[in-house]
């Protein structure tokens, strides 16, 4: 137990030194704003086109786990939606926000810095295609129900657009896709560029951390709408055992990869939702709530994963 605290004890204490730091000083949220940018547009790149150019192109072409891995994410995306209508009473547009906080983990920002601390390189190829699948399937069908609960462009075809508009201008999927094309046709890159993008990469996790927490202190806290608690125990409780289910449904899978689905379905609710929310005007403190109690009930749950991964207790055949 004591060298799960020492894994995971480094990324929460981070978050956590961000939030103190959000706490104490007094200033202005826009100065985030290129930290965010260094972390969406270069340095998250970096880390996913590192993981993906590296990783033997036979090992990406892997169609059921990729099926069960989103599969559990469009479970947990579904149930939280339902929450969202049932005990939230929300319209479709705050429904569809509520799913994305139930399905839509930190994989990102925790992800692939965690499952290579926790399992070590062979979790690599797999961290990197969880995270382009979900993030193709909710930035998919997040702004397709949006869109379509949107008066003033009902227009299916209009809806198609903005979803591949979404996708295409994503630069974390677009980073690793261009990964796997030099996986695919083994390119060598110049020791330089390769210096660089390993530079890049290092910076991704502890900058993506502190930025959270800074975000998250940032965030007001006035009360716990009715449907977050709901919300949040799809992300953190159903979601990994979907995952744990379907990985025994559709396997036999390695273990590394087989815990890096289940690892990577019990991460909290991530930071975009809070931030596609306040784009799209709705549901916007519920994010925020949702964000802040997801990220400290993490510490509990997270840590209690990677303690039975780790220990063996969850093992797969």
């Amino acid at each position: 137990m004591v060298d799960i605290l020492n894994l995971a004890l480094p990324y929460f204490g981070l978050i956590f030194v961000g939030f103190a730091c959000g706490k104490v000083k007094s200033l202005p949220e826009s100065g985030l704003a290129w930290m965010n940018f260094f972390l969406l547009y270069v340095s998250l790149p970096a880390l996913l086109f590192a993981i993906m150019s590296k990783t033997p192109f036979a090992e990406l072409n892997n169609p059921p786990f990729l099926v069960a891995t989103t599969l559990s994410t469009v479970v947990a995306f579904t149930l939280a939606l339902i929450v969202g209508k049932v005990l939230g009473r929300l319209t479709l547009r705050e429904a569809t926000l509520a799913g994305l906080s139930g399905g839509y983990g930190n994989i990102g920002y925790m992800g692939p810095g965690l499952a290579l601390a926790v399992l070590g390189t062979k979790a690599a190829a797999p961290t990197a295609l969880i995270f382009c699948c979900d993030s193709i399937f909710l930035f998919t069908i997040v702004p397709l129900l949006i869109e379509l609960s949107d008066r003033d462009h009902p227009s299916i075809v209009h809806a198609f657009g903005v979803v591949l508009k979404q996708i295409v201008l994503n630069p974390l999927i677009m980073s690793a896709c261009f990964g796997a094309a030099v996986a695919a046709l083994h390119i060598e890159l110049p020791v330089a560029l390769d210096r660089t993008i390993t530079f890049l990469q290092n910076a991704a996790a502890p900058t993506a951390l502190f930025v959270l927490g800074v975000t998250v202190a940032l965030r007001p806290f006035d009360r716990v709408p009715w449907e977050v608690p709901g919300v949040i125990a799809v992300k953190l409780l159903i979601h990994p055992l979907a995952a744990f289910g379907l990985m025994l449904a559709f396997g036999p899978f390695a273990q590394p990869w087989a815990a890096t689905a289940v690892l990577m379905a019990s991460l909290p609710p991530a930071l975009n939702v809070f931030v596609i929310a306040r784009q799209n005007d709705a549901w916007i403190e519920s994010a925020s709530v949702a964000v802040l109690l997801g990220t400290f009930a993490s510490v509990v749950t997270l840590t209690s994963v990677m303690w039975l991964l780790q220990t063996g207790r969850l093992a797969f055949p």
